[in-house]
Parts: C-alpha cells; structure tokens; sequence
C-alpha cells in the first residue's frame, strides 16, 4: 500500500528538493503509485487553495520569501567552524536559502539537530543570503532572573533584586562570563540545585552599575510586577501554530496593502489601502480597507497563550526593549504582517463619502500579503514629491489614493471636533550600551495622522457592527471631565488671559476653543498640559459610556490585537458573531467581561507607570552629566514642599524644593495653585516662565532637584534681613487670585 503523505512532510520535501517538486517527481519521492495519485493531487491542490504552494507550469512552490522571524535547525559546524541552518518553514519554488546563525556571546551552544527560534536579516554573501541572530531554542525556556552579582571562591551568587525572589542563585566560576562583584547582571537558570543547596545560574548579560542606565527599564519591569518570563506550556504552544491558509478565508492576496509604521517598530499588526470609489452613488467617495492581524486564530479562548495574554493584559514598551504580551513566534512572526508573506487577518472594507462621512461598511475574515513595509518618514516624504526606490512605484496605485481618502476624513473630523491637544512626544536614543544619546521630541507628520483617523474609524466600525449584532464586547470609554477639575482649568485658563464658557454642557469643541485662543502663545503648553490633566483616564468596560475626547458614540478598541487584549476580544466578538469559527468569544468570557475589564484597564496603568518611572530614570542619568548646568522651564505644577518644573530642553520634570526658596514662610493654596512668600510676596503659579539650575540628579530614582533663579524673566526678591523684617502677610485666598488675574492680564495689555 503506498504511504500517504502528510501535507507537512509534502511541504518539507519540496523544501528540500527545489529542483524535484513536480507532481511526478512527489509521486515517486513517497512511493504513490495508481489510484493513490488521486489522493495525492487534491492535496496538492488543498495546499494551492490555502496558499501554502503556487502552480508554476508543472511544478509547485511557495513564491514568498522568508519572514523576519522563523524557525531554523542547525547543520553540523563546517570546516571552518560557521554555524548554517535550513528554515523548516521554507517553501520558494527556488534554490534553499542558506543562512548562517551569528551567535553572540552570551548565546548557549547550539549543535547539529537544534531547533531554533531566530530573527534574519537579508543579507549578499557568497556564501549566504540569510543572517540569524537566536532568539531562543525551541523547546526551552529557561527560568530567569535579575539581580546583583556576588563574586565567592567557587564563582559567585546572585542576589535578586525583586522582592519576592528570596532564593540566591549559584553561579559556577566558567558561567559567570566576567560579572563583577556589586554587578547588575541578568541570568537564566542552568541546571538543578548544586551541592550548596541553590539553583545553578549562568549569567547572560551584564548591566553593570545598577543605577546605570542600560539597567533602567529591567529594575522599572521588576518592581512593577510586570510578567516577562513566559510559561514553557506557553512557549509550546506558541511554538506548534502553524500559518494559518485560506480555507474559510476571502483572499485579499491580490489587494496592494501596505504596513506603515515607525521605523523601529517591532511588529506590524495594521495594514491599510485605499481608492476611489466606483459606485455612482458615492460620486467623489473613497473605499478604505483596514486589515488587522488575525491574532484569535491562534489565541485561543482557555488556551496557554489566552491565559498569560489576559494576565499581561498588554505589551509595555521601553526605550530598549519590550515586554510583549505574545511569545515572539507570534508577535514578531505569525501574526506580524510581513512585506510578502501571507497572514491571516480580520479586514473591514469602508465606503466614505468625499466629506469623510461613513455611508457602509463590512467585515471579513480573509487572507492578505503586504505589498510594502514602509515607515512614516518615507511615506510622507513621498507624498511630499521625493520618492525612493521602494515607494516611487506605489506613488500613483497606493500612497496618493491613501492621502486623498484622509483628507476626507480630516473634513469630517473638523465636523465632530474631536479633542485637538498638541503635545509633543519624546523620543529617547540610546547608544548600544544603554546610555542616552539624545532626548528629542517626535515629528507630527500627516501620514501618522492618516493612520490614526484610518484606525479610529475601523475601531468605530467594530463597535458599531457588535451594537447592531448586540454581541457583548469591550468598549473604549472615556468619560467628560469632573466639575471640580473644569473648575480648575477655568481658573489656570482666567490667570493666563483667557476663558473657557461656563454654565452649559461641556463638549469638547469647548476646549478646541480655548487650545485655539492659546496657540502660538508662550501659554500654548500650559493651556494643553492643563486640559489633558483635567480629563478623566480612558478604561474599558463591557457598558457604553462613550469616548468624550473623541467625539464619539460608540467606540472599542479592535486595531492592535498583537498587543492589547481588549482588541483580542472584540476580534473574538467580531468572530462569533458573523459565525466566522470556532474561536469566537466563549461563554465563560462573556459572563467574565466585568472582571476582564477591571483587570486590563488596571494592566494598561502599570505599564503607563513603569514606562514613566523608566523615562524618568533615563532622563536623570542623562541630565546627570550636566548638573549646575541653567535650563528654561515653566511651573507645571504646585505643592506644600515646593513648585515642579517642566523643562524646555527635554521635557524632563524637576521639583524646586521649598526649603531652597529662602527663609520666609510660604503660604501654600491648593485650590489656586500657588505658594506666595509671607516677607517677599514672591507667588510662585502653574505656567509661570523659569530660570533654573539644576542642582542633583538621581537616575536610581530618576529625581530631579533643581534651583530658581529667575521667575517670568526677573530676578527674585531679597527677603528683609530678621532684625528689619516686617510682618508676615496673611492675604486671603480670594485676593490672592484677584491680584494674580489682574497682574497677568495687565502684562499682556502691556
């Protein structure tokens, strides 16, 4: 009887043999003979249809190139001691790639056999086209741990820094790999305990001093509680998915879509296209297509990866490093939607009119290939008339339909008013070795806008079609800010020269408003800061409560399901319910939304905090070279031990502290927000211009302490020595904010 092949050992043969992949050439390999041929040619044409192979004449072969990230297995070391591996995952129609594994030093040993889990980069060699870096070994994920080095006589120990971790490690002498006594290092467990009664460690990375900044976002991972270390029924599970075909799926293959993202971005779980709109109804009309990353298809409701996913609730993101809510085989691979790789996605199609408003809209399950990776500084740049090579083709088909379908949803967003907060965002470089090179402030281009309208409208269209279908789901909600803290911004925006209406329903075209009367002004960045801190924090909840700074009805989170759960559920919902599959939203989920709710929205703030504190610290350790050093900045913010300061330079924050202003006492008005010296009358408010030196930098804390020298441009008063010194003033509260008014809008008039 002839052996049937599976359709994995089919793909390994044509893998392996490039040259032998005709039908007959398949037949022979596997010994099919007569009626099993039958078998075997629907296989093959099963395998055509879910687009693992392509017919080329008589022979079959996958056209796509290798994904960034995939699995190898190590070939025995050459003759000159190079280590090669073969993709088991290969299928092109042409000759094998050969990759060679660059290992670093702090890689275990790899042999003949191993499978691995690798990162490649394309490059020309002679003698390879394939460069791997290990990410891991398949099959094992050893324990890890942070801590500090102590050098003994047989190696050393390692003392963990996170405060549940009370058991020591022990390090042999040939593992310790140089670490120094006093060292932050990082280390993975590497056998069982030793005779002194401790798990044996090998030490994987060095970070040295551990106020250094290489050590910043590790100790912020630890004392956050953020999990890092994936559970190995995890990683098994990770490491058996398998990309998904298109059995079940509408084939998007043929669709130009295009990934744009940052250029260091590390997974691309969005992809967009759009044209014009050929339906005579909708004259000037445009047809948006927003695909996204089909992550249910391999996270399962009650599997491994559904279970650490819902307990990250999110990935949190640092300036070196990123602590994925998925195992790398999907967040870099599987579900990352590589240029020319078939993936697997949820995609909408939406029809706008030429002012942005949605007239239609519908979802699919379906399959699709990138037709380019791009960043947003070369879109933008194209747009802006200097294409490069990769772009210049997309030029007329993609970019230019893509720009003139966003500058129909800019009309219609100038419409809804949406919060408009202009707040620039960091970006902090740092060299290989953990230290800043830099603190920049992100460029605001169209195409990140473009992306962001393309997002908000399929986040919108996924609430929407859940509501009409009245499945349970998850929406963003943001309520409107509170009286007390509307209060509050009245008054900063009455003591800078401005004025927000009062006594009637708040909306946020209200605040456009006053952003609008302070633009361009010395004032801009106060009036912004001030109107972000007065709104309520966004959570998700399985009630619908609307998005106020969005404008918006009705909105859930369905665009980045790599990293945030609460996508992953409505991807579920969205499933179930248009009876895509088995893998839509369980009952057991439904009944636990409250929970899943409270859960993720607690998650998202811890990973706000630790990449803040991490920030912070960062911003320290780089201003630490500087300290004595002057700086411009602007009171941002007041209390009874002294006033912060938001610096110009870097945006780092910094506390004068009270007990650096002078002897006097000073009167501290909550409501207000002001000190006021009781000898000097010197007030000291939100918004005020400074001039300060900075006078002790902290990058274990990541604190600041600063001096001041100048307020609004003028040099302090001098408080009256003891002897000549008059009576402390005690002005009421009320006075105190006349006067401030009065003071600031006289300075304008002038």
């Amino acid at each position: 009887m002839s052996h049937i092949p599976t359709k994995a050992e089919i793909l390994e043969w044509i893998a392996s043999h490039p040259n032998l992949n005709s039908k007959r050439d398949i037949a022979k390999a596997f010994g099919i003979k007569g009626a099993a041929r039958i078998d075997l040619k629907r296989m093959l044409k099963e395998l055509e249809a879910e687009g693992h192979l392509e017919k080329r004449k008589r022979a079959y072969g996958d056209p796509d190139r290798l994904p960034p990230v995939t699995v190898l297995q190590v070939k025995a070391p050459d003759e000159n001691g190079d280590l090669f591996a073969r993709a088991l995952e290969w299928h092109g129609e042409g000759v094998e790639p050969i990759v060679l594994v660059i290992p670093r030093a702090s890689d275990p040993a790899l042999g003949e056999g191993d499978r691995i889990l690798a990162k490649l980069a394309v490059v020309h060699e002679a003698d390879h086209n394939y460069e791997a870096r290990l990410i891991r070994r398949i099959g094992t994920n050893p324990k890890k741990v942070l801590g500090i080095f102590r050098k003994t006589a047989e190696g050393g120990r390692i003392v963990p820094i996170d405060k549940s971790g009370s058991t020591e490690w022990q390090v042999p002498e040939e593992s310790r790999h140089g670490a120094k006594d006093g060292e932050l290092v990082e280390a993975e467990q590497s056998g069982p305990k030793g005779r002194m009664g401790l798990p044996r460690a090998r030490v994987t990375d060095r970070l040295g001093d551990p106020a250094a900044p290489k050590a910043v976002s590790l100790i912020a991972i630890h004392q956050h509680g953020i999990p890092d270390q994936f559970p190995d029924a995890v990683i098994e599970e990770a490491d058996k998915a398998r990309p998904a075909g298109l059995k079940g799926r509408d084939d998007l293959r043929e669709l130009p879509l295009l990934t744009i993202d940052p250029s260091d971005a590390r997974d691309h779980d969005d992809a967009c296209f759009a044209e014009a709109d050929e339906d005579p109804n909708n004259p000037e009309g445009h047809v948006i297509w927003v695909a996204i990353a089909d992550v249910a298809h391999y996270v399962t409701p009650g599997s491994a990866l559904d279970r650490e996913a819902r307990k990250r609730g999110n990935s949190s993101y640092f300036p070196d490093r990123v602590v994925p809510m998925l195992p790398d085989r999907l967040s870099g691979d599987l579900c990352s939607l590589h240029e020319g790789v078939p993936r697997a996605v949820l995609a909408l199609r939406i029809q706008i009119d030429k002012d942005g408003q949605k007239i239609g809209h519908r979802f699919c399950r379906g399959l699709m290939r990138s037709a380019a990776s791009l960043n947003y500084q070369e879109v933008q740049a194209a747009f802006d008339g200097q294409p490069n090579d990769k772009t210049e083709p997309l030029m007329e088909p993609v970019i230019k339909p893509l720009y003139a379908a966003y500058a129909a949803l800019v009309r219609a967003r100038e419409k809804r008013q949406p919060l408009d907060l202009d707040l620039p965002e960091r970006k902090i470089v740092l060299s290989d070795e953990g230290k800043v090179l830099s603190v920049n402030f992100r460029e605001r281009l169209d195409a990140h806008r473009l992306i962001e309208e393309f997002m908000v409208l399929a986040n919108v269209c996924a609430a929407e079609t859940l509501i009409a279908k009245k499945s349970p789901l998850l929406f963003r909600v943001h309520e409107e800010p509170s009286p007390e803290k509307l209060d509050s911004l009245r008054q900063t925006a009455q003591e800078a020269g401005y004025s927000l209406a009062k006594g009637q329903v708040l909306q946020t075209r209200h605040l456009n408003q006053l952003l609008s009367q302070a633009a361009g002004s010395d004032d801009a960045e106060l009036i912004n800061l001030s109107t972000l801190r007065s709104m309520t924090q966004a959570y998700y909840s399985p009630e619908n409560f609307g998005h106020f700074g969005l404008a918006l009805r009705h909105y859930a989170h369905f665009t980045s399901p790599i990293r945030r759960y609460a996508d992953l559920i409505v991807h579920r919902a969205l499933i179930k319910a248009h009876g895509w599959g088995k893998d839509g939203l369980s009952p057991d989920e439904i009944e636990g939304l409250d929970k899943t709710a409270t859960h993720i929205s607690d998650t998202e703030r811890r990973s706000m905090m630790a990449e803040r504190d991490t920030t912070d610290r960062y911003l320290a350790a780089y201003l630490s070279e500087r300290v004595g050093n002057e700086f411009s900045g602007r009171i941002s913010g007041i209390a009874r031990f002294g006033a912060f300061v938001k610096l110009d330079e870097t945006g780092a924050d910094g506390l004068i502290p009270i007990r650096s202003l002078g002897r006097e006492y000073f009167h501290f008005d909550r409501e207000a927000g002001t000190l006021m010296g009781s000898d000097t009358g010197l007030l000291i408010g939100i918004g005020q211009r400074v001039t300060v030196r900075l006078t002790e930098a902290t990058p274990v804390t990541g604190g600041l302490e600063l001096e001041l020298l100048s307020l609004e441009d003028k040099e302090l008063p001098r408080a009256p020595s003891p002897a000549g010194r008059s009576p402390r003033r005690k002005v009421s509260s009320h006075k105190r904010k006349t006067d401030k008014v009065k003071r600031k809008v006289a300075r304008r008039r002038r």
